[in-house]
């Protein structure tokens, strides 16, 4: 393969954690029995918001008999409207917790502020930094200084050299477990909520050697565009898949519309070959 020369400058300059030398093999970083990076392929599925105890039950435990190995589930909602529902804080997170505890599955949420840090220590298996924190430098740092894999959303505005800089932050102040995340970007098109970057994982598995997962439910907002989405994204070379499923999604309280049903979510992942 022809060697990319300017790849090299690169990273002995800005990215010399995070980018990929040459001969250099792929991280793997485990959550729980989970393993992303180096051949593995895992999946993160679950609503996009904590509800109630029963739905979040309801959910984990469909998710897992589909072949999920993480259940997601925001507690904390950084909403654009400060009129939509912004989440159940704490309480959210101990529901979570308690269903990964019942059913037997490590849980991952998004941390929005410093302040919940120990909740999150103490509870959460995995830390999302969500897109509008990935240049939250000061939350990078912190998230540096924990032994807890963090899952890195990129910005939406973010381009790849920025966002693996914010995973230079926390893999420089001592934390080696980062996931990256492709979960669409901001262009002109309207149709879909964003515009999923399948490029994204192979320049990605080129100047890093983090491993990338894809959401495909925020990027195409719309429960038909996940699967097309989810498998685009394992063809380019994914670690791994994050997807929004719930049980009725007509009545979620957001985001009901890019949500699959748990039997889509199973069948879907069948085709796959990764269950």
């Amino acid at each position: 393969m022809e060697r990319d020369l300017g790849n090299e400058k690169l990273i002995n300059e800005r990215f010399r954690l995070s980018g990929r030398r040459e001969g250099q093999e792929d991280s793997i970083v485990s959550v729980g029995k989970a393993s992303f990076g180096g051949g593995n392929i895992s999946n993160i599925a679950g609503p996009c918001t904590i509800e109630d105890y029963d739905q979040t039950l309801e959910i984990a435990k469909a998710v897992k008999e589909a072949g999920a190995d993480i259940l997601r589930g925001g507690a904390f909602k950084p909403r654009t409207s400060p009129y939509s529902f912004q989440g159940l804080g704490k309480e959210g997170i101990d529901i979570l917790y308690s269903v990964g505890k019942e059913v037997g599955i490590p849980i991952v949420s998004e941390l929005t502020t410093l302040k919940y840090l120990d909740i999150f220590i103490e509870k959460v298996d995995m830390i999302q930094v969500g897109s509008k924190n990935m240049s939250n430098f000061e939350l990078l740092k912190e998230l540096g200084k924990i032994d807890k894999p963090i899952l890195l959303k990129r910005g939406l505005y973010a381009t790849y050299e920025e966002w693996l800089s914010s995973a230079e932050y926390i893999l420089y102040n001592g934390n080696p477990n980062v996931i990256l995340c492709e979960r669409g970007i901001r262009t002109f098109e309207t149709y879909t909520r964003n515009t999923l970057d399948i490029l994204a994982v192979p320049v990605m598995k080129r100047l890093t050697h983090l491993p990338i997962i894809i959401d495909p439910s925020h990027s195409g907002g719309k429960w038909w565009l996940v699967e097309a989405g989810a498998k685009a994204g394992i063809a380019a070379g994914a670690d791994g898949l994050m997807i929004e499923v719930h049980t009725d999604p007509d009545k979620a309280i957001c985001d009901g519309s890019q949500s699959l049903i748990p039997e889509r979510y199973k069948k879907l992942l069948e085709e796959l070959k990764i269950r």
